[in-house]
């Protein structure tokens, strides 16, 4: 399994993958995001599935690119395109793959901003080619484990929150997962594209970089917890009496 995670606000866009892989009983660390440089306009790709489609997937765009540099416009037309690479990816090896047992289950998020687009946008591209816009609606994406980072971002998220804060929830939804099951871990890559900017800023965070973060944020939850009223559940446990001189 693996955590990918995008963000799409106002201000911005912002990619948390973990670089944990599993083959087998195997463990090891490797990129599942990427950015690419096309006419001096940025866009990111992260993936979640069969590494052995992710590396051919975008070998094959990369080599798109090279051949069509002038050929996106817009950010849909790069979606497009890494879909159709997929396809052929799948026209290629799905059959191979799924008689030795591998699912063929590429999910990609793709986002950044070409020279047409009035603002930035982010994509979910299916197995099959396909794709929907995350826009201010949904707002996000996990692919990957999803289980455990979702009710931070569905209870504070909205397309009006800041950059900084968005990332701050990002972050927080991956420490969700990470502690919370054992195939999400560090180290994580950290992507965030500024509105307009047409550059995307890439970081390695390792866990001692968000430990401090970390627990912070496990000492805010303590706090919070014992600050909720507590009168409703006087029927239902026993409180001690209050102290007398």
């Amino acid at each position: 399994m693996t955590f990918c995670l995008g963000i799409t606000v106002k201000e911005g866009l912002i990619a948390i993958a973990d670089t944990r892989i599993t083959a087998g009983n195997e463990m090891y660390s490797n990129k599942k995001i990427s950015i690419h440089e096309i006419n001096k306009h940025s866009l990111f790709i992260m993936t979640a599935g069969l590494r052995s489609v992710r590396d051919k997937a975008v070998t094959y765009f990369n080599q798109a690119v090279t051949e069509e540099e002038d050929s996106y416009d817009y950010m849909f037309q790069a979606a497009t395109a890494f879909g159709q690479m997929l396809k052929k990816v799948a026209a290629e090896d799905r059959e191979t793959l799924e008689k030795e047992g591998y699912q063929f289950n590429l999910h990609a998020i793709v986002g950044g901003q070409m020279p047409k687009d009035a603002e930035h946008k982010l994509f979910l591209i299916f197995p099959e080619g396909n794709w929907i816009e995350i826009n201010d609606g949904l707002k996000y994406q996990i692919i990957g484990n999803s289980n455990y980072g979702k009710p931070l971002l569905n209870r504070n998220l909205s397309h009006e929150t800041s950059l900084k804060d968005a990332l701050k929830m990002g972050f927080l939804s991956f420490d969700a997962t990470q502690v919370s099951t054992n195939d999400v871990d560090y180290p994580i890559d950290v992507v965030v594209y500024e509105k307009g900017s047409f550059k995307a800023k890439e970081i390695r965070l390792h866990k001692e970089d968000m430990q401090t973060i970390s627990d912070e944020w496990n000492i805010a939850l303590r706090k919070s917890l014992a600050s909720i009223d507590e009168d409703w559940m006087k029927n239902l446990i026993s409180f001690p009496s209050p102290a007398t001189e």
